[in-house]
Parts: structure tokens; sequence; C-alpha cells
């Protein structure tokens, strides 16, 4: 039997990225994070910046273990990525988007 993968087409994306101040590894991960989408998300998404620095209670309500972590809220289902998001083809297939060829 062959295995297929269904890609999601939405029109908007939603995706919250934690992080913790102004570290390195926190830094990488939004700009990686913005280029991934930029290219390909093509302006269909919306980046939420959560600094737990600022909001540590966020962590437990959350279910946040590890920073830098990136939730995709929408669409559904909620998928989580933890890391600073360098690895592209490792994000893409976490939050299941095409590949461009």
């Amino acid at each position: 039997m062959k295995e297929t993968s269904t890609i999601i087409e939405v029109e908007s994306w939603v995706l919250r990225l934690y992080i913790a101040g102004q570290s390195l590894k926190s830094m990488t991960a939004i700009s990686n994070l913005k280029k991934i989408c930029e290219e390909y998300l093509n302006g269909r998404y919306e980046i939420e910046v959560i600094d737990l620095l600022e909001y540590p209670e966020l962590a437990g309500e959350h279910q946040i273990l590890a920073i830098p972590t990136l939730l995709r809220v929408s669409p559904s289902p909620v998928r989580k990525l933890i890391g600073d998001l360098s690895n592209t083809e490792r994000v893409l297939i976490g939050l299941n988007l095409e590949p461009k060829t």
C-alpha cells in the first residue's frame, strides 16, 4: 500500500514562538522562523513571540518544557517543535509544509 502525506492548505497560519529574553538561541529562532514563513507561507501567517522571562507563568500553563519552542496553533492540530529552527527541512516536516523542489 502506498503512503501519501497530506499537506495542509489554509488561509492563515498562527505560530507561537516561546523564547527566553534576547539570547542567541532565541534571536536565531526568531530569524529562522521569519525566513521560513516568508519563503513557504508567503504572507499567510501570524507569528506571536512570547518571552517567558516576562511571562513565566505561561510556561506551565502552555506546557513549555524547553526553549525556544514553536507551537503551530492554527491550523489544527497543534504541533510543537523545539530548538532554534535552523534545520529547515525538520521545521517544514514538523509544521506539515511541503518543501519547495
